[in-house]
């Protein structure tokens, strides 16, 4: 059963907030449907364009032995604040979400993770801007949504440039927001994330001042209910689910362009644009263990946060993770996969 798919006319709205993102966006569970059979059901939060998109293009919701009942939400944070409730089970989203989760002190566990490459996440200037290096920004206006993965970037880019966050003027504004913002020239550069990044890019509306390539660690993840992995046969099914989620990853890999198109019709994004986040970001994602170096990754960005007080106090981000489903995964220090005319 498909949800409702967004108009393309629609200019990456709110909804388009991907596994990346972050902020304090609403849920909406609006359009969402059930696949599979059995009197188990998993209840997965999803974002659109998200996982079940990938897992349906891929062929990987045939022969389910549970249902999974999905439930879409517009971002990382309220996404996570329903596994905290127990109202879904298991969800993916980005980098930095479950550094925020955990900081709230709510009931979540770390269960999967990907690594891909940060190419997607920038820091973009209009076109005509007069910046040229990441040094420039001391002073300017640059929007970024508040506790998202691109929050991490900017203040990671900014300290490889010799700045603080309090050397700029930071707009906390939503990716809709912000790209009206942007466009308008209402501010003088955006940390963002893809597909944003492709869709200024491919428009020729600006251009990348700093990537969070060898800035940011690239991570995504699927973050449970720790009640549900209590569940022997809810445990099952969540195995069972990542390692669909994994086989569909590698079809996204090997096939970006027909990824693209389904991304492109479930989401609004012209297919040009998908099709560009695809190759700079999406495909590039390759399933890791949660191990050490990564638990150490996610420390740094936590405690970050706690320096700067938008964290209220120490995050022990390794009581936040599960690691019986690594399996034989390559550790999370593993190169993304490129494309070569990427």
């Amino acid at each position: 059963m498909r949800r409702h798919l967004v108009p393309a006319a629609l200019l990456l709205p709110l909804t388009l907030l991907l596994a990346a993102c972050g902020g304090n966006s609403a849920a909406d569970t609006a359009g969402a449907g059930t696949d599979g059979k059995g009197s188990l059901t998993l209840n997965v939060g999803d974002q659109k364009g998200g996982s079940e998109a990938v897992l349906r293009a891929a062929g990987e919701l045939k022969n389910l032995d549970y249902k999974i009942k999905w439930s879409t939400f517009t971002s990382g944070p309220p996404l996570l604040e329903a596994v905290n409730a127990k109202a879904v089970d298991i969800g993916g989203v980005g980098n930095t979400p479950p550094v925020f989760a955990a900081g709230a002190g709510s009931k979540v566990s770390v269960v999967a993770a990907w690594h891909g490459t940060s190419k997607g996440e920038a820091i973009l200037v209009p076109k005509n801007s007069s910046l040229r290096k990441p040094e420039e920004l001391k002073g300017r206006s640059i929007a970024v949504a508040q506790g998202s993965s691109a929050h991490f970037q900017l203040i990671a880019s900014l300290k490889e440039a010799g700045l603080k966050l309090s050397d700029v003027k930071v707009k906390y504004l939503q990716p809709a927001d912000a790209l009206a913002a942007f466009t308008g020239g209402k501010v003088d550069a955006w940390a963002v994330w893809d597909p944003y990044t492709s869709q200024v890019l491919n428009a020729e509306q600006g251009r990348i001042l700093a990537a969070g390539d060898g800035v940011v660690n690239g991570l995504s993840f699927q973050v449970a209910a720790p009640s549900a992995l209590k569940d022997t046969k809810k445990a099952a099914a969540v195995k069972d689910y990542l390692e669909r989620l994994r086989r569909a990853q590698d079809w996204v890999y090997r096939h970006p362009d027909a990824w693209a198109k389904v991304w492109a019709k479930d989401t609004g994004l012209p297919y040009e644009v998908a099709l560009a986040s695809v190759k700079r970001t999406n495909a590039s994602r390759i399933a890791v263990a949660v191990d050490k170096p990564l638990i150490a990754s996610e420390q740094q960005i936590a405690d970050t946060f706690t320096e700067l007080k938008l964290i209220p106090g120490k995050v022990d981000f390794a009581a936040f993770v599960d690691t019986r489903f690594n399996g034989g995964l390559p550790p999370s220090t593993t190169t993304p996969r490129v494309y070569k005319d990427s």
